[in-house]
């Protein structure tokens, strides 16, 4: 397994013959003027400087004639746009107008950290609640071999104890294999929105469709969520080469791909071809992951559909002829095979006099290049140095279907001496295909093949010892007995040889990018895999009865790329869609020109009626007609006599429920109506034609990204509560998180009704009412599940922030005691409660939240947070925590608390207050809080932290004592008694100067 270099874009810029030449000229003239800048008058130059120009020249044209024989570049600036080479084709040939040089691509091993055994490192001593849960984003539940492969990638997840979710974009086949394994939802291009993904530790995609999901993923609230794009088919980088000789639009196109691939933690290839052909959408980080069964099931397929006697027939071989076919790696697509020249001709006279020794007619097909004039010609004056006599050798591009070539083969020798980092897949096929190959013993090759079991291997520092070799094979008229079952171990090998390789390869990179949360359940280690081979059984019992599914797959493929394509045009124009099917359409850049000429103009035409206007003579009108007209203007403005048609809808209304959501990933959870109205933390981040709240505006510490994301959802709630009667002004409050809807926790109309008749009944009780309780083990209690959910460490901060917040010493037992009663517990902030206990609530969080913040000594690094162990946890470092701080406050503060049921609609009390014997209510009285509320308002009036950038309580909400309106009266008398002076003593000013005022009316 190996990743690229962060770019290959220097071997998409190389410099072509032309230029070249041209460049060594104008370095040769510069030189030639250096030389006579440097020549004096009278004096011939010496030996040693015509012996270095001399030097300087040979060197020169001995480069010049290396260029011409490389076909790197003809000159037509092709290479420059990054394309790659088109992928083999079924029985077609490219262009060949693509020139890339492969060998300047940077490989370097994949040595990504296993999060999993950071995670074991750091000795969690509790249990998990929940398990770790991966998306697997699939186009079909087809049959085919991207299935296999995946099917049996989620086998071996699901045993190590992953919780694998596979959302299909389209029904197939193979769905029950699917099923057996684990849970399967069909989904579709519009309900793609309407996922949680926050709820997924590990986006795993394997479709060009998944396009759509990085969309959505792109967005907040989901930036966080690790994605491993796995790219199987080569049409969308085909589809880029001839899309850019079509359009114009192509570097939109590529710039947009790019965009997309970025945001993956890695995209992931089955074979070393596949990233040169999507190298111009290269962002750093290629993966190559080898071993997929894609090319076992392609040569499988194929030759189950086509005749090996009538393509042999075709091509004109006779019995007695031994095609011996001539392979090499990917990676050297455009470079003429050295490496074949050199063992061809070492080798080559000993083959052909075995070879007429044994009454056999031998040819070689060497499989390499592309199919240039440059190439073919190159090519030609390369064999003819190789010693083989004529028609015996013929080059075919590797732009043509090796399916086809390995039909009538008899013998595959795998030609380069150069190390790769994984088995070559053009050899993987040929053993698929029950042909004996001959490979030199590299590393990669040997870890996998036994000489003379699975195929002959010669020396590969002694190119030599191919001629043996071929001894082990050719025979009478015929190849040896030997050859035969040597290729069918192969065959046998080949099926499963990289099955282990290549899933614990997929395993290990999730490990490196999955997020594992303190409530996890951690999965076993990479080696408890117990899949050693692909799931060949169920699929291949499935394709028996399928025809022509492969061809399907491979149209399918091309048309989702068409309309992907198709929707390229609008991509800079975003609609939203909400839940009740009303869809808002962003202006485009064209919409936002056409709107600047229309201002333009009209601001044009207003200047020239305003000319206009100033030269036409006007009577000049009286004071009270002045006065009408500017009453008249007053009573037409709406902004001051409308109220918004959201405040409207809630007249009348007994609550109001504020959703808190970030970003425009959480749109389409969101809700509709009178009851709810939305409240986003993200600044500017309000739904266009919704009445909702922005957060960062109404309280601004909010707008800096760490305290709004340790704060979360509490932070709308702060936000609120500042001078609360500019935006709330009815007698009940509730709040919901974005991901009520997406946890199937949010509530039914039913239960609204329900809620809104309790309210509005003649029992106004204070009351918290609470749906979505917390996941919690029975045999657990509050303390023991907090602590799951923040890192092992919630019952110790709990206790000393409270500790802290009191004063109290340190040998008090400063934990509020939770019952154990078997009753539920609220979270998710989804609840409501009276506005008067609403405001309490805040006053009790805003102390706790600044006593738990001064804990952290180093606040602003998010790597010191204790409570969560995930780096999304530690970004969001109090949210864990505060979801089930109202718990603590409404328990022992004496609100009653009722569990109301988001389908049903039934509610029942929790915790009855009778049973409550523990409750600590001297710590939660409204008097003492707001006693502790004021002496914390004369610190921050009086100054008494100065420079101390930790204390967070005054930046969460207003600041407010006694003294600040005693001041406040006291400053308004005083300017008003400075008034009266300064308006004294210009009375007196005049007097003294003799100005007298004359009487009115006279």
């Amino acid at each position: 397994m190996w990743r690229r270099g962060s770019h290959a874009d220097a071997a998409h810029h190389l410099p072509t013959a032309g230029a070249a030449a041209g460049a060594s000229s104008a370095a040769g003239a510069g030189g030639a003027g250096a030389s006579r800048r440097r020549r004096r008058p009278g004096l011939s130059c010496r030996p040693s400087h015509l012996f270095f120009a001399l030097l300087v020249a040979l060197f020169t044209a001995s480069l010049l004639v290396v260029w011409q024989l490389l076909p790197i570049g003809d000159g037509d600036g092709d290479a420059a746009e990054g394309e790659a080479p088109p992928r083999p084709e079924e029985g077609g040939a490219g262009g060949g107008a693509t020139r890339y040089s492969s060998s300047r691509v940077v490989l370097r091993a994949f040595d990504g950290e296993s999060r999993l055994e950071a995670a074991r490192s750091e000795r969690r001593w509790w249990a998990g609640l929940t398990p770790v849960r991966v998306a697997l984003v699939v186009g079909s539940m087809n049959v085919d071999a991207q299935s296999l492969m995946l099917a049996t990638l989620a086998k071996s997840m699901t045993g190590l104890g992953y919780e694998v979710e596979v959302l299909a974009f389209a029904d197939g086949k193979a769905r029950d294999i699917w099923e057996n394994i684990c849970h399967v939802h069909v989904v579709n291009y519009a309900s793609l929105k309407f996922v949680d993904w926050s709820k997924y530790n590990a986006v795993l995609l394997s479709s060009l469709e998944g396009k759509r999901v990085v969309s959505i993923l792109m967005q907040e609230p989901f930036q966080l969520v690790p994605v491993v794009w796995l790219i199987h088919e080569d049409t969308l980088g085909q589809h880029i080469r001839s899309y850019a000789a079509l359009h114009e639009s192509i570097p939109t196109v590529i710039k947009d791909w790019r965009v997309h691939f970025n945001a993956c933690a890695y995209v992931v290839f089955p074979d070393s071809y596949l990233p040169l052909l999507y190298s111009p959408l290269d962002s750093g980080n290629f993966l190559v992951i080898s071993g997929s069964p894609v090319d076992i099931w392609a040569t499988k397929r194929y030759g189950s559909s086509h005749s090996q006697e009538a393509i042999r027939k075709q091509h004109g071989i006779e019995e007695d002829d031994v095609i011996v076919l001539v392979v090499g790696s990917y990676l050297f697509f455009d470079e003429l095979p050295w490496d074949y020249a050199t063992i061809m001709r070492a080798s080559a006279p000993q083959i052909m006099d075995i070879a007429k020794s044994r009454n056999l007619r031998v040819q070689f097909i060497f499989f390499c290049g592309n199919d240039t004039d440059t190439y073919n010609s190159a090519f030609q004056e390369l064999a003819s140095q190789m010693g083989f006599p004529d028609g015996s050798i013929k080059h075919v591009s590797m732009t043509h279907d090796i399916r086809k070539l390995l039909m009538f083969v008899d013998v595959v020798l795998y030609g380069s001496l150069r190390q790769e980092p994984g088995f070559p897949p053009l050899l993987l096929q040929a053993m698929s295909s029950e042909i004996p190959i001959i490979a030199p013993n590299l590393t990669v090759i040997t870890k996998y093949v036994t000489d003379g079991i699975h195929g002959f291997l010669f020396n590969s520092d002694d190119p030599s010892t191919v001629t043996p070799a071929f001894t082990r094979i050719l025979g009478e008229k015929r190849l040896l007995d030997t050859a035969y079952s040597v290729a069918l171990e192969g065959k046998l090998l080949s099926r499963n040889m990289l099955a282990y390789d290549c899933i614990t390869a997929h395993v290990k990179l999730l490990e490196s990018v999955t997020h594992y949360p303190s409530d996890a359940k951690l999965p076993s280690s990479v080696s408890k895999i117990n899949e050693r081979t692909w799931l060949w059984d169920p699929f291949e019992m499935k394709a028996a009865l399928e025809n022509g599914s492969f061809e399907d797959e491979s149209h399918r493929s091309t048309r989702i790329v068409d309309t992907l394509m198709r929707e390229l045009p609008q991509s800079n124009q975003t609609t939203y869609s909400d839940s009740n099917g009303s869809s808002y359409d962003y202006p485009s850049l064209s919409d936002w020109n056409d709107l600047s000429e229309v201002e333009i103009f009209e601001d044009i035409e207003r200047r020239e009626m305003e000319e206009i206007d100033e030269r036409v003579e006007r009577p000049l009108l009286s004071w009270d007609e002045v006065y009408r007209n500017a009453r008249k203007s007053e009573r037409l403005r709406p902004e001051g006599n409308e109220r918004d048609e959201g405040e409207l809808e809630r007249t009348g209304q007994p609550v109001c429920i504020y959703e808190v959501y970030s970003g425009e990933g959480a749109w389409p959870f969101l809700h509709h109506g009178s009851l709810y109205r939305g409240i986003t933390l993200s600044k500017g981040g309000r739904r266009p034609r919704a009445d909702d709240v922005d957060a960062v505006t109404r309280l601004s510490v909010l707008d800096n990204p760490y305290y709004r994301d340790i704060l979360c959802e509490l932070g709308a709630m702060f936000a609120i509560a500042n001078r609360i009667d500019t935006v709330h002004k009815l007698p009940w409050i509730g709040f919901q998180s974005w991901r009520a809807a997406g946890r199937k926790v949010s509530l039914s109309a039913s239960a609204e009704e329900t809620l809104e008749q309790n309210m509005t009944g003649e029992n106004n009780e204070d009351v918290i009412y609470y749906w979505a309780p917390m996941d919690m083990d029975k045999s657990l209690d509050f303390w023991s599940t907090c602590d799951r959910l923040n890192a092992g460490h919630c019952r110790s901060l709990f206790e000393d922030a409270f500790r802290t917040m009191y004063g109290m010493p340190e040998g008090v037992a400063a934990l509020p005691p939770m019952p154990s009663d078997g009753d539920y517990w609220s979270t998710l902030h989804s609840w409501v409660m009276p506005t008067p206990s609403f405001l309490k609530f805040v006053m009790f969080s805003r102390m706790f939240v600044d006593s738990l913040h001064s804990l952290n000594e180093n606040s602003t690094d998010p790597v010191s947070c204790l409570l969560g162990v995930s780096q999304p946890e530690k970004r969001h470092c109090y949210c864990r925590i505060l979801e089930v701080l109202v718990n603590v406050w409404a328990y022992h503060s004496g609100r009653k608390m009722v569990y109301l049921n988001p389908v049903t609609g039934d509610v029942r009390e929790q915790h009855p207050l009778d049973g409550r014997n523990e409750m600590w209510v001297k710590f939660f009285d409204f008097t003492l809080l707001k006693s502790m509320d004021e002496d914390l308002a004369e610190e921050a009036d009086d100054g008494m932290h100065p420079g101390n950038e930790q204390w967070l309580w005054p930046l969460t909400g207003q600041v407010f004592w006694p003294g600040m309106a005693d001041r406040e009266r006291e400053e308004k008398y005083i300017r008003k008694l400075d008034k009266k002076l300064k308006n004294k003593m210009k009375l007196l000013e005049r007097q003294k100067s003799g100005y007298k005022q004359k009487p009115l009316g006279q």
